[in-house]
């Protein structure tokens, strides 16, 4: 792709964000999200492999349906309220139309299909993007209209979420769609504390762009994007993968990690709440997301030579792993274990 064209879309995704995060204006809100949708595109299809340009019809059709929902959902509020403040969404019909809109945009189960299915088709760093930065906007929509949501509704989705993440993760061999069901896995526990403590969900998910964050750049250094191919990537980065193993335990938020962090406020959250029940079947269903966690990890540290006649063989590479890497992967891991030497320094 001509560099001038990635720097445009870039931009652009900067700026659909920044705009419908800042905004109090329903129309505003929606133009952020229609030039994210529009700049990310040409990103996915890039390659102009057949999955790719499957993958971009498929998130522009699932986009523009949540588009016009929202859309409508604001103007039946408007329409009731006289009101187009974001903040203002009073109407019961438009809280549930808003609801269904942001589920669709996020891959909240039951509107998941299409997340892993554009995540495979997409290059690694444009998965990165699609998994963190593209869930920034709705998410910030979720929080300025969380006191009008229902909260049952969001705990039913919230839980088949944490359940279909994990039950569909166990059986993949592409890494592409783990991370898309681990990413459905966390959209479930950041879903069920939002109304109770958005800034808790707002937390949860820095978190996770923390961690997705150095395991794609990692697959991406390492060019992993298999199963069989990461069993063989250890002779050519060692070091990476044993920090990308890390990683992963902490996205399985396995203590003392720094994933562990938010699944301990959000139980602790939710038994304040008097949500015991709810508590205990998300965390149980959090088991099956360790399993597959687990299986990527120790794929991740397998020392397997790269024999097979049809991978290219692959050694120590030269060029060195980056700076960024190295920050994330830190912060994906050791942020938990020294925040009570943070704390005591301030």
């Amino acid at each position: 792709m001509n560099p001038y064209a990635k720097l445009t879309f870039s931009l652009s995704l900067v700026l659909g964000t920044t705009i419908t995060i800042s905004s109090n204006h329903w129309m505003a809100a929606w133009t952020g999200l229609e030039i994210n949708t529009l700049a990310i595109i040409p990103l996915i299809s890039k390659s102009h492999h057949p999955r790719a340009i499957e993958a971009a019809i498929k998130y522009f059709l699932v986009q523009a349906a949540a588009s016009t929902l929202l859309l409508f959902s604001s103007m039946i509020n408007a329409w009731h309220t006289g009101q187009w403040d974001i903040t203002q969404l009073n109407h019961p019909t438009s809280s549930l139309l808003l609801t269904t809109a942001i589920a669709m945009k996020l891959g909240l189960v039951p509107f998941h299909f299409w997340f892993p299915e554009v995540l495979q088709g997409s290059p690694l760093t444009t998965a990165l993007l699609l998994s963190t930065l593209m869930k920034f906007p709705p998410i910030t929509i979720l929080l300025l209209t969380s006191h009008s949501l229902d909260p049952t509704l969001l705990a039913t989705m919230a839980i088949a979420s944490a359940a279909l993440g994990g039950w569909m993760g166990l059986n993949q061999t592409q890494i592409r769609k783990v991370l898309a069901f681990s990413s459905i896995s966390h959209l479930g526990w950041m879903s069920i504390v939002l109304i109770y403590n958005p800034k808790l969900t707002l937390a949860t998910f820095y978190i996770y762009c923390t961690m997705t964050g150095a395991i794609f750049l990692t697959l991406n250094t390492t060019k992993s994007f298999k199963l069989s191919t990461m069993m063989t990537s250890w002779t050519k980065t060692p070091v990476l993968n044993t920090t990308l193993m890390m990683t992963l335990l902490s996205l399985a938020g396995l203590p003392p990690l720094t994933g562990f962090l938010p699944k301990w406020l959000i139980i602790q959250e939710l038994s304040k709440q008097e949500m015991t029940a709810p508590a205990t079947i998300i965390a149980i269903l959090s088991l099956l997301s360790l399993f597959f966690y687990l299986r990527l990890a120790y794929y991740s540290t397998i020392t397997l030579p790269p024999n097979p006649t049809n991978l290219m063989k692959q050694w120590h590479a030269n060029k060195p792993a980056s700076t960024l890497i190295a920050a994330l992967s830190s912060m994906s891991t050791l942020l938990l274990p020294l925040s009570p030497m943070i704390l005591a320094l301030i």
